[in-house]
């Protein structure tokens, strides 16, 4: 027997264990989910990593052709040899692009440890096997139904004997060698053409409806002469009173050998729609980006004293939602995109009051005073990071209630994982390149397909996804004409536009999932010779278009060495090189903030001093305004209409806004005269006096109220008038009126009559009326729900590893055997004396001991110490579990082991 076979492993635990710590590292890396909480030793991460939770969510973070891959070995026989799987994928004419992608998908499926053993005996793990098989309830994406041996399960005898004849096989002693014949027949290509070629037409008909799925069909009780044909041979084999099946020998016969009718080796390209300069891109992301920032203060202003009610179940309703889009001058799910928005990098909340409200917070204040392109880039870190999803609002849930705007049941937690990998296909374009949507999506189902596939007329979620984010980036100003910027580019990480290549060819491969592995894929479609024999290092060959830094050492986890060792059996984990495209972490982040900031600023158009004022009493402001004038301005006068200039229109109420605000008549003259770039017309010079001369002349206060006059003729014109009937106001005195209602309903009523009334203190002083901005308690923005566990970070991956090692180290060491034989994972028992002796012993000889151990916790753990001192009822000794020096209480070590000699 050759020395491979002694050393081919024979689980899966084994097969771990044969892996270099690097490949360990990258298993861990690629499913989070087992590293939470770490394993104790090899076994243990072996077995977690075949549980059916693991395995389906590995399952489903595989790109398409690494589960076609998964697929066919799941039909193939166990074990299968690398050339079995290859048939399988490539047909008997073969496929130069399936042979060069098929060590890449299997390298990935050996990394996730889905499929263990060498390339003569591939397995695919238990669980995934049970998850792909065929099977009635559950038919797999390849179409093939059960084999002969599966199908003829339940068949008499003498039925499988007379299949034999009918089939121009001898009979066999036994159903075993019967079955054993019957499979032999269908997988030998000549005599099984031979046998069909005797079929009549309409079998070869019904074969050819059944050969690519699904295999099973119904029969009558008394079947047709050409089905009766079939049935009689085994080329159709009975599953259940009136349903017959082909069986998966025959089938893949007549697909010459292929599991699946269209493999995808190769992701597809992300088509160009169109092409346009650089700088128009970003110039037009810079607009969009200013609207997003005056968007979000309008709407901020227009909640600035208290925004909307909360409602009971939480959000906001749909009539308020209506009035929102109305003043942003939007569209409603525009309107909830921008409210999320807010809401996303902690702008505004609910006040948590009795009568709850959303108001704006804190942090907008702080935000305002930032400079205009580092408040841009707060709000798109926000939104990258969000996983509150603002398409869905309008929809219903799982409960069929409705889904509302800062509600609950908004977040989706692949939306920042789909907004990520949208934006690096964009990125891995030409510059000023817009894709195609439809490649897009095309692109994302090849990286992440549903393995149940799609409903009809059903878009998955994950398109949604994708198509929103197309929109809200362009919305934000991370895209401009449907190109990325070189500002968004930056935000994510990317490199500049002009290092990553304008080729089409290269963007299909940039930013690669890391599941995929598709820049080698691509490159094999270069290379259709496929040198592509497994393992063979000219296929890891990394993407040079793929996003990363060149010249990265071939471990990214620090602590661990690099691969390339006598365990390494992933070649594929030797040059992968790492996805600059991902979320950021922290430092990462504020680098890259700055950088976007930077390359953003020169772009947004400065703020403005002046305006231009017309006769038509309207104000002409031709970019945006600083601060303090569109403040007054906002005040003195009302907006008419947005865009690249915004016209203010002056009104009779506007002016008394602004002089029950504190300001003169003066004031108002030098603010115009000192701001305007034209001449302050006439109209408007008149408007201002006219209602500052009738402003305050009427003054009303709280009696309930009064108004108070010095004019009592005036006094007399307002008692004349019917419109005055509902305020039901009565003289006092010659210069009084008194009101039974609130001072502010009589302000209203008066100012709706015409007059301009001025509310005063109890001591008769007039009161300016200000606006009260309406603020939140401090509050943080809302959490992202995570996708599972979140990928950890090179310092716990060396952690995790040296511990899994160590674990694995005690549990796997020879020790000298101590009374009856131990079950597997069972701590030692020895007496307190027996324990103190021979830690006592180790100590004088230096051996090292295992033991078994449990913490105060009561959580049991088996270790391999190396007794230092014996002293007061602990012992020292250096652990080979943890890597340090430790001291265990003597009184909670529940035995030792002395290790075997080698």
């Amino acid at each position: 027997m050759s020395p491979e076979a002694h050393s081919a492993p024979r689980s899966l635990a084994e097969a771990l264990r044969a892996r270099d710590d690097s490949s360990l590292a990258a298993l861990l890396r690629s499913r989070p989910d087992l590293v939470t909480p770490v394993p104790t030793d090899l076994t243990q991460l072996a077995t977690r990593a075949g549980t059916r939770a693991s395995v389906l969510r590995a399952l489903e973070r595989l790109d398409r052709f690494a589960l076609q891959t998964a697929e066919a070995l799941a039909v193939a026989p166990d074990p299968a040899s690398y050339d079995t799987l290859l048939g399988l994928m490539a047909g008997d004419a073969g496929d130069p692009a399936v042979a060069g992608a098929l060590p890449r998908a299997l390298g990935t499926l050996r990394e996730q440890a889905l499929v263990w053993g060498g390339d003569d005996r591939l397995r695919l793990v238990r669980t995934a096997r049970e998850v792909l098989a065929p099977s009635p309830q559950h038919p797999s994406p390849t179409g093939l139904g059960p084999t002969v041996q599966e199908a003829t399960s339940g068949m008499s005898p003498g039925r499988i004997q007379e299949l034999l004849t009918a089939a121009g096989l001898p009979s066999t002693h036994d159903p075993v060698s019967a079955v054993a014949a019957l499979t032999a027949l269908f997988t030998h290509r000549k005599k099984l053409d031979r046998l069909l070629a005797k079929a009549p037409e309409a079998a070869r008909e019904v074969l050819s409806r059944l050969v690519w799925g699904p295999p099973y069909g119904q029969v009558t009780a008394d079947p047709a002469a050409h089905l009766r044909w079939l049935l009689d041979r085994g080329l159709l084999l009975p599953t259940a009173p009136g349903t017959v099946v082909l069986p998966r020998e025959v089938a893949l016969h007549l697909r010459a050998g292929r599991a699946h009718r269209a493999p995808e080796p190769l992701p597809p390209a992300v088509v160009p729609a169109a092409t346009h300069s650089p700088r128009v891109v970003d110039a037009t992301a810079a607009g969009q980006a200013y609207t997003a920032l005056a968007t979000v203060e309008e709407l901020l202003k227009e909640w600035d004293e208290g925004g909307p009610a909360v409602l009971r179940a939480g959000g906001l309703s749909v009539r308020d939602l209506k009035r929102t889009a109305v003043a942003l001058d939007v569209s409603e799910p525009v309107a909830a995109f921008w409210v999320e928005l807010a809401y996303a990098a902690g702008l505004i909340a609910s006040d948590g009051e009795a009568d709850e409200r959303y108001a704006a917070t804190p942090a907008y204040d702080e935000w305002l005073e930032q400079p205009p392109a580092e408040r841009w880039v707060r709000l798109a870190q926000a939104w990258l990071a969000a996983t509150r999803t603002p398409g869905v609002v309008g929809g219903r849930d799982a409960k069929d209630r409705a889904l509302s705007a800062l509600g609950p049941g908004l977040d989706r937690s692949a939306a920042p994982e789909v907004r990520h990998r949208v934006l690096a296909l964009l990125a891995g374009l030409g510059p000023g390149a817009a894709p195609d949507a439809e490649s897009v999506l095309a692109r994302l189902r090849w990286e992440r397909p549903l393995r149940g596939g799609r409903r009809d007329g059903e878009e998955d979620l994950r398109s949604r996804l994708a198509r929103w984010t197309l929109s809200e980036a362009e919305l934000l100003g991370m895209t401009g004409r449907g190109a990325l910027s070189s500002h968004g580019r930056a935000l994510l990480g990317a490199p500049p536009a002009a290092d990553s290549g304008s080729s089409t060819a290269g963007a299909a491969g940039a930013g690669s999932s890391p599941a995929g592995g598709h820049g080698a894929a691509e490159a094999a479609q270069a290379d259709p010779s496929g040198a592509g024999a497994p393992g063979s290092p000219a296929s890891d060959t990394p993407d040079p278009a793929t996003f990363g830094t060149p010249g990265l050492p071939a471990s990214d986890t620090p602590g661990l060495p690099a691969s390339g060792g006598p365990g390494d059996k992933l070649p594929v984990h030797r040059h992968r090189v790492p996805d600059r495209l991902v979320p950021l972490s922290g430092p990462e982040q504020a680098v890259a903030a700055a950088a976007a900031a930077r390359l953003l600023a020169p772009l947004l158009p400065e703020p403005l001093d002046h305006v231009l004022l017309q006769a038509d009493l309207t104000a002409v402001a031709p970019g945006p305004l600083r601060r303090p004038l569109a403040d007054t301005l906002g005040v003195l006068a009302d907006v008419e209409s947005k865009g690249g200039a915004t016209v203010y229109r002056f009104t009779p109420a506007s002016v008394r806004r602004a002089l029950d605000a504190g300001r003169t008549a003066a004031d108002l003259h030098a603010f115009l005269t000192e701001h305007s770039r034209t001449p302050v017309p006439q109209p408007l010079a008149y408007l201002i006096d006219d209602v500052a001369r009738r402003h305050g002349h009427l003054r009303v206060g709280a009696a309930s109220a009064y108004v108070r006059c010095d004019d009592d003729a005036l006094l007399n014109e307002i008692l004349a008038d019917k419109r005055a009937a509902a305020l039901r106001l009565r003289r006092l005195a010659p210069t009084v009126l008194a009101a039974p209602t609130d001072p502010a309903s009589l302000l209203e009523g008066l100012r709706a009559m015409g007059y301009a009334p001025a509310a005063e203190s109890a001591e008769g002083d007039v009161l300016i009326a200000r606006a009260h901005a309406h603020r939140t308690p401090p509050r943080t923005a809302p959490e992202p729900v995570p996708d599972g566990p979140p990928t950890p970070d090179g310092t716990l991956l060396a952690a995790a590893v040296r511990a899994i090692r160590a674990g694995d180290l005690a549990a796997t060491t020879p020790r000298k055997p101590v009374g009856e034989p131990l079950a597997g994972g069972e701590l030692p028992r020895t007496s307190s004396a027996e324990t103190l002796a021979t830690v006592q012993a180790a100590v004088l000889t230096g051996d090292s001991l295992w033991i078994g151990y449990v913490n105060a916790e009561g959580a049991a753990s088996q270790r391999v110490i190396s007794p230092v001192r014996v002293e007061g009822g602990f012992v020292t000794a250096y652990d080979h579990t943890a890597d340090e020096i430790r001291t265990y209480p003597l009184h909670r070590i529940t035995g030792v082991a002395e290790l075997a000699e080698d």
